[in-house]
């Protein structure tokens, strides 16, 4: 058994208790210049711009966030002899709620044994999921049809923050009160696997906007060190900037670490395709959860679940660029900042399941981060 720091079920349990720069922006070229211009509000370094231009990318992607409009899915829910505990839907916010979700799934078999238990899906849901149960002295199989890589939450950007998740005039109260408890939960466990063992790091976050931010948000009190830039303190072209501090966690690295966790702790992978519920209810474990994301809509006859398509343009990492933004732009702009690559996002079509990447959207996020950074 690996030495290195697990995340302990009891943690969740516990928590559920509860610049200096100034650049010559030309092409795709940013120099930073310390001492001359902007001094960022917490860290000590310069702003560095990121090298944006059409010649600088490397790859473009597309994913499908599982997007409910009254939120994600967690319920226990019966068929004769079978309990199926569902765990999906949860648009943009998938790695962000991941421990919270999956620790409110789980909660659903207080009261049960502890045995075989089967998991139906093998992204961060399913993993996340399967390791709370393991915890809890269950025998997890994870049934799936790809490994975690070939799923959407590889392609995840990575920021903490559970957004785009559900449309606030459609969902309940009762959904609000639960995504506000899943966060707290997620979040908790998030602060305690720091490092690079699990790739998450805390990191600078600005806000972008042509209008004044709102204070009272969802989640504001889960960002620290929050700071309202005056046009004068930054090199934006927005007349508005918030600055806070958020976590970074890294898709990669998080999810191998989570596959290797599970297979330590006795874990069991099965490659299958599975075409409708019956097949699933056919497994021989009595108890099973279901984390397929997107395809909950096919296998559960989810009619309310559709794809939000995300187009994401990669530039080679960048160590110097050691913060993230988002907004500035016409719609869904973000620059996350990552070890494996800078990441530029991106688009939020609903109903949309292409898997092509659209050239004119490459063009349209290159172009508006350009402008973004026009000024470093």
């Amino acid at each position: 058994m690996s030495k290195r720091k697990q995340l302990s079920r009891r943690d969740l349990i516990k928590a559920a208790g509860i610049g200096a720069l100034a650049t010559t922006f030309a092409g795709c070229q940013s120099v930073a210049n310390p001492g001359v211009g902007y001094r960022r509000p917490y860290s000590r370094k310069p702003w560095v711009a990121p090298r944006v231009s059409m010649d600088n990318v490397i790859r473009e992607i597309v994913g499908h966030r599982p997007y409910r409009p009254s939120g994600f899915v967690v319920k226990g829910e019966q068929f004769d002899d079978k309990l199926v505990v569902h765990n999906y839907g949860h648009g943009g916010g998938g790695i962000s709620l991941s421990w919270g979700s999956s620790a409110l799934a789980v909660r659903e078999t207080l009261g049960i044994t502890p045995g075989k238990v089967a998991v139906v899906g093998g992204g961060v849901m399913g993993l996340t999921s399967a390791r709370l149960l393991q915890d809890a002295g269950w025998e997890v199989t994870i049934y799936t049809r790809d490994m975690a890589r070939h799923t959407t939450s590889s392609v995840a950007g990575g920021e903490w923050g559970p957004y785009s998740v559900h449309d606030p005039a459609v969902s309940t109260p009762e959904f609000k009160s639960q995504i506000q408890f899943a966060a707290r939960i997620a979040h908790h466990a998030f602060t305690t696997l720091g490092g690079p063992d699990y790739g998450v790091h805390w990191t600078e976050l600005y806000n972008l906007s042509e209008t004044p931010p709102e204070d009272g948000g969802e989640f504001e009190h889960l960002y620290p060190f929050r700071v309202d830039l005056q046009p004068d303190e930054h090199p934006f072209p927005v007349p508005y900037v918030r600055h806070e501090l958020t976590m970074m966690v890294e898709p990669a690295t998080f999810l191998r670490r989570l596959i290797e966790d599970f297979q330590q702790s006795g874990g069991k992978f099965v490659i299958r395709n599975f075409a409708n519920k019956e097949e699933i209810l056919a497994l021989p474990e009595p108890v099973m959860f279901n984390c397929t994301g997107l395809g909950a809509a096919t296998l559960f006859d989810d009619t309310e679940l559709t794809p939000a398509k995300g187009q994401l343009v990669y530039l080679p990492p960048d160590p110097d660029v050691d913060y993230l933004t988002i907004g500035g732009g016409n719609s869904n702009l973000y620059m996350f900042s990552r070890t494996d690559a800078v990441l530029l996002g991106g688009t939020f079509k609903l109903g949309d399941y292409s898997r092509n990447t659209e050239p004119e959207e490459t063009e349209r996020i290159v172009t508006e981060h350009q402008r973004i950074f026009s000024g470093f």
